[in-house]
């Protein structure tokens, strides 16, 4: 999935160069997210590779840039040819997910299956296994239908750019593209197209389209729009830089009708810098909005929040949604159709990538447990921004008419825009049996798999279970000791509207903590045992080893902590909180250049200085040491004045080791 407006993304001149500086070979335009521009170097440099390894690398880089550019058919015999070649199990790991987009789920299945056996666990793959078969009982049951739940069929103005969200207006529709009629010059070298606007669609049949408004479409990247239900306000995405040089984060803005055309669009007041919000969608009242965001008290990746408009016109301030709803994936493109949310998912059990699911509050106040669509609205790629135009008649064969977008393979672009008719069917008979409705937790106590065994600075191929862990839960006062099972797990029966805390412990490991809420969760009768899922993931200890802290990063010449680097340091600062009796010592390195003493002294103080930060944290200074290394102890072996930039950047660290 390509649409721009999911991530957070460096603009135009970020760091000088991105769009500016010469690309040279494929590595670098891949590492610079040009992956247009990657392809054509790439397929040249691996006819003229000399190596095995190389090859592999190429190959790896080349499947990675087929895969970001849309084309999973190429990708997929790539990440084949890159894994023959050395590059290890994560070749075949993404050969599997671009099996699942492509629909060929056997393969899919064969493919995950041979890594969990590679990696020694079967348990990192147990969901993209489950969606795949998921998905092929769901095929099958759909060839049986006598008559189609669902016809789909893609729209006449999609375009071979990536076409999405579309919503009504007025007559017409109002969709996001970033084909080459988008405002601006610049090239968006991600894709080799344009940054994204929205577009209208009078007519909906046809093929015609116009950009929607130029005092709304700009250089940046706009998209997702929500209308009043009086057509009068709009509030959609934006992405830009707030100056040079400065990442671009997602917001949320709103425009308002003026004759015929619309105002400058201004952002709303609860959008926060440093995070992406973005998706909205307006309430039949105009009174709400619930949106996409990526913020810290989230549940993991994207998150739906709801927000409502004060009595005195003003924003409130932005509530999490349902832990029914938010899982350590992503939610994102939620529309509404009166009180029913539809919001697409990757972390609810689905058929692969996003999927569209359904849910509606229920009398008590809490979400039904969210529906997936199925097919054919879903498919192995990603399927979003579920929307309902027109019904005709009630009652059984009664339709509705709408629009969805997808990424599926056969469309005219990397995403496209697919018109839908649901007809309703007659239910199954109901079920004799009285409904017990139960809510289950599993958790599970997981641990790193490194490639080298023991080095905890190898690369790490995924997660497999702690037998005979200890988890302590908690509610409140209350908590109870359990020890997980062979397969590092403990299920619980939870009781509604608690908060409950978690604690996996085992000798010789760094403990881990967890915490879940049973507020709201649903109560279906159609489907009246929900199951939920917490991972703790507990560290073994490896005693005087170096392990690199990533995302220290110092100014030059300066020891002191920036802003960038406070989330890793708070991290380890909980680690040290939540483990009590282990010393530390904090590491810094420089890279070869400048004089032995000098990088010395500088190393030792921004060591001193990331001590002093723990500190502040309510660390004991007792358990830390600070030690400079200069430039003593490198991990790139190179001759200075040919160290790569990449080289000397992997030489300047920060690190810890726990002390005996």
């Amino acid at each position: 999935m390509y649409r721009i407006l999911l991530i957070a993304f460096v603009l135009l001149l970020a760091g000088g160069c991105t769009y500016t500086a010469k690309i040279t070979d494929g590595t670098t335009a891949v590492e610079r997210k040009q992956y247009d521009v990657a392809v054509p170097m790439l397929e040249r440099e691996f006819k003229r590779a000399k190596s095995r390894g190389e090859q592999g690398r190429i190959a790896m880089n080349l499947a990675i840039s087929y895969r970001e550019t849309g084309r999973d058919a190429q990708a997929v015999e790539w990440f084949q040819m890159a894994y023959d070649n050395g590059v290890g199990p994560d070749a075949l790991r993404e050969k599997a997910s671009a099996l699942k987009r492509l629909e060929r789920y056997e393969e899919a299945i064969q493919t995950y299956t041979d890594l969990g056996f590679e990696i020694g666990s079967r348990y990192e793959f147990r969901k993209d296994i489950a969606g795949a078969e998921l998905a092929m009982r769901l095929k099958a049951e759909r060839e049986a239908q006598e008559v189609p739940e669902y016809e789909v069929s893609p729209v006449a103005f999609n375009s071979p750019g990536a076409d999405y969200a579309a919503v009504s207006l007025d007559d017409g529709l109002v969709f996001t593209s970033d084909r080459s009629a988008a405002t601006g010059d610049d090239t968006y070298k991600w894709t080799g197209r344009s940054f994204s606007d929205l577009f209208a669609a009078p007519d909906p049949t046809s093929s015609a389209v116009t950009p929607f408004n130029p005092s709304v479409n700009t250089e940046f990247n706009e998209g997702t729009p929500s209308f009043s239900p009086d057509g009068n306000t709009m509030y959609f995405t934006r992405c830009s830089p707030p100056a040079k040089r400065s990442d671009a984060y997602c917001g949320i803005y709103r425009s308002e009708r003026v004759g015929g055309g619309w105002s400058s669009a201004e952002k709303l007041p609860f959008v926060t810098p440093d995070a992406n919000y973005m998706h909205p969608a307006v309430t039949a009242d105009g009174n709400r909005l619930i949106f996409s965001a990526n913020l810290n008290e989230g549940w993991g990746g994207y998150d739906l929040y709801a927000v409502d408009r004060l009595p005195d016109g003003k924003w409130g301030t932005p509530d999490l949604m349902s832990r029914a709803i938010n899982t350590d994936g992503n939610e994102q493109f939620p529309t509404l159709d009166g009180d029913t949310l539809y919001f697409s998912s990757d972390g609810l059990e689905g058929l692969g990538g996003l999927d569209i699911f359904r849910t509606w509050p229920l009398e008590d106040g809490r979400y039904n447990a969210p529906r997936n669509l199925k097919m054919p609205i879903n498919s192995g790629a990603d399927d979003f921004a579920y929307t309902i135009v027109e019904r005709n008649g009630t009652g059984i064969g009664s339709t509705t008419t709408g629009y969805f977008s997808s990424s599926r393979p056969g469309g005219a672009g990397s995403d496209d825009i697919y018109a839908y008719t649901k007809t309703v069917l007659p239910p199954p008979p109901p079920s004799p049996d009285p409904v017990v409705f139960r809510n289950v937790l599993d958790v599970t106590v997981v641990e790193k798999i490194f490639e080298e065994p023991g080095n905890p600075r190898s690369r790490v191929l995924g997660l497999r279970p702690v037998p005979n862990a200890t988890v302590i839960a908690s509610i409140g006062d209350q908590s109870r000791t359990v020890t997980t099972n062979e397969e590092g797990q403990l299920s619980l029966v939870l009781v509604d509207n608690q908060e409950y805390q978690f604690r996996a412990e085992r000798p010789d490991y760094l403990s881990d903590e967890g915490r879940f809420s049973s507020r709201n969760l649903p109560r279906d009768p159609e489907a009246p045992e929900q199951r939920y899922e917490l991972e703790l993931e507990i560290e073994k200890i490896f005693r005087n080893q170096e392990i690199v802290l990533e995302n220290i990063y110092y100014d030059f010449d300066e020891s002191f902590i920036r802003q960038d680097a406070q989330p890793t340091l708070n991290e380890l600062s909980q680690v040290l909180t939540r483990n009590p009796d282990i010393r530390i010592e904090l590491g810094s390195h420089t890279d070869c250049r400048g004089r032995d003493a000098y990088n010395e002294t500088l190393s030792q103080a921004r060591a001193q200085a990331a001590v002093d930060y723990l500190i502040s944290k309510g660390i004991s200074a007792d358990r830390l040491a600070a030690r400079g290394y200069g430039e003593s102890q490198p991990i790139a072996e190179c001759i200075c004045e040919r160290c790569t930039e990449d080289q000397h950047q992997l030489n300047r660290r920060t690190t810890f080791r726990i002390l005996e």
